[in-house]
Order: structure tokens, then C-alpha cells, then sequence
């Protein structure tokens, strides 16, 4: 993977002194605006990113995003015939990637970041795409149930962060996906007790999941997640009884 950064010629104003572009928004704010190029499978991704205090961390590409993007070049990853929905997609780099491999693809994230990812949609999107990418809004813990929970692949990149959002990105993934749902959840660890325990204790409740690829130097794991079959009555009281039994030892 390559990265460079660049400044835009259709900027409305720029500092020639820098790389880094300034032009208005609908709100009157008048934020940074950081261009870079990155390459992953042979497409050369142009990605544009806000720098004011709304934006937050939705302003920046994060190393999650691009160790998901690398899994999908190391692994050929192919989306042809599939249905994709980004979590948190902030620039929307890693669901521009997926669009352009062939998915049919929903990028998601808080309303302040949707004018990013829009940009950068129609800026390495072509017209000609079989299916141009969907951008919407969705709050976690309350809009998914606009959403169908048919998708066939669900991805995330650094979405496992304040532990305070835990219960709601959990509902989220829940809703969202089925028996057939594979989910990819890249997640910078920190040396955080928090997100460790939100892969191996909280997850584990109601999806199977392994590690599948690991960056080490950015100490990122990418988690493969599949929902678990939902147990039968037979099988819950025979783990109420074993809980019973061994209560009682």
C-alpha cells in the first residue's frame, strides 16, 4: 500500500504553502481539508478528509481501515454478488475499496460524516459501477432497525472504542446480520483492556469468532465473526442443570 498526500485543483481556496486545502461548508465553518492517495488492489484511492471539531475522529483514516483494505488485497477478496454494509465508515475508504470489488455496498456513519463519504464516493466511484455505493445514516442502538438484516458481509474498522458503546454496537450486529452473515471487525487494540474484552467475552456470547489477520507492528487484530446458531430449549436447560450441579460441588 501506498500513501501520499496531494491538494485538489477544484478546491475553493487553497494555501499554496501546503497540502492542506480550506473551503467553505454548508455551515459557514470553514475546515482543513486533507487529501490522500492510497493503493490497494490496483485501484488508486483518492481520499478527502475534513478536519474541523464536528467531524472527530470520523476525520481521519485509521490504521484499522487500512489493515482491512490490506486482508482484502493479501486474500483477493472478491464482493461480486454480495451484499455489504460498512459500520462507522467515516472517509469510507474501506467500503469505497469493497464497492469497487464488486459488492453492493451501504457505507454507514453519525450524519456529520455522511458529506465526507459522500465526496469521496463519487471521487473514486465511476458512474459505470455496476452498483453504486449507499450512503445513510445510522445510530447505533437505534436506527439499525431501519435496516434489513440480510447483508451477506458486515465490516467495521476501528469501531470497537469507547466501552460505553459496547451494548449498542452489539444490538447493532445482532440485528443486522443472520445465519449467513460473515462480519470482519478490525480493531486496534491499544494495549486496551476494554476492546480485549469486548472480543473475548462479550462477542463470544453470540458469535463465533477467530482472529484471521493479524498486523502486528499496529498491534491490529481482524476479527472473522458469524453469528451462532440460537440454542434450543433441550440444550438451555441442560446447561441450567450443569450450572446447578456445579453450584452445588
Amino acid at each position: 500500500m501506498e500513501e501520499r498526500s496531494g491538494s485538489r485543483k477544484t478546491a475553493k481556496h487553497m494555501d499554496k504553502s501546503s497540502n492542506v486545502l480550506s473551503k467553505e461548508d454548508p455551515e459557514g465553518n470553514l475546515p482543513s481539508i486533507l487529501v490522500n492517495h492510497y493503493q490497494f488492489c490496483g485501484y488508486d484511492l483518492e481520499i478527502t478528509r475534513y478536519l474541523n471539531e464536528r467531524m472527530g475522529v470520523s476525520a481521519f483514516v485509521w490504521n484499522s481501515g487500512l489493515t482491512l483494505c490490506q486482508f482484502f488485497q493479501q486474500e483477493k477478496i472478491n464482493f461480486s454478488g454480495m451484499k455489504v454494509l460498512e459500520l462507522g465508515s467515516g472517509t469510507g475508504i474501506v467500503g469505497i475499496l469493497a464497492a469497487l470489488l464488486g459488492g453492493e455496498v451501504t457505507l454507514t456513519d453519525q450524519i456529520q460524516a455522511l458529506k465526507q463519504i459522500e465526496y469521496n464516493v463519487s471521487v473514486n466511484v465511476p458512474d459505470s459501477c455496476r452498483h453504486l455505493p449507499k450512503i445513510r445514516a445510522l445510530s447505533w442502538g437505534f436506527d439499525q432497525v431501519h435496516f434489513p438484516s440480510d447483508y451477506d458481509i458486515i465490516l467495521g474498522s476501528d469501531i470497537v472504542y469507547y466501552p460505553s458503546d459496547f451494548p449498542l454496537l452489539l444490538q447493532t450486529l445482532r440485528h443486522l446480520s443472520n445465519q449467513r452473515t460473515t462480519i470482519y471487525i478490525a480493531t486496534e487494540l491499544r494495549g486496551c483492556c476494554a476492546a480485549h474484552k469486548f472480543h473475548e467475552e462479550i462477542i463470544p456470547q453470540y458469535f463465533n469468532s477467530r482472529i484471521v489477520y493479524r498486523n502486528q507492528s499496529a498491534d491490529i487484530n481482524l476479527y472473522k465473526l458469524t453469528l451462532k446458531v440460537p440454542k434450543t430449549g433441550e440444550e438451555l436447560s441442560m446447561e441450567k442443570e450443569t450450572r446447578k450441579k456445579l453450584l452445588s460441588n
